[in-house]
């Protein structure tokens, strides 16, 4: 475990993805506080912890005390994260917590993305 010390602050946070998801937990929020959090990398073994992590949020940011805006940004669709956000929808709001859907499309050369525009 890391030494206690004071959260830092910052404007965006990557959450990292495949094996290193894992790590992502409560401890991690209350640690790493952040405007907005990118959840990309859309692959099985995300899936598999998105849960928890997004639980981990919800139970971190309850415990920060501020009334510090975070918008969570997904970079994939997600069973998951449809049904955690249905299930969780209230306390979100409670928390000042927003994620962030698109339905914008980017086309560069010969191809087309999901996009979205963040600003601070």
């Amino acid at each position: 475990a890391a030494p206690s010390g004071p959260p830092v602050y910052v404007d965006l946070a990557y959450l990292p993805g495949s094996w290193s998801a894992r790590t992502v937990d409560e401890e991690f929020f209350r640690r790493v506080r952040s405007l907005c959090y990118v959840i990309s990398g859309d692959d099985h073994l995300k899936e598999g912890v998105l849960r928890v992590l997004l639980d981990a949020l919800l139970a971190a940011k309850h415990q920060w005390g501020t009334d510090i805006q975070v918008t969570l940004i997904p970079t994939f669709d997600s069973l998951v994260m449809h049904e955690w956000y249905q299930e969780t929808h209230d306390r979100q709001q409670e928390l000042g917590i927003t994620v962030l859907g698109s339905n914008s499309t980017v086309a560069m050369q010969d191809e087309t993305f999901p996009a979205c525009k963040v600003e601070f």
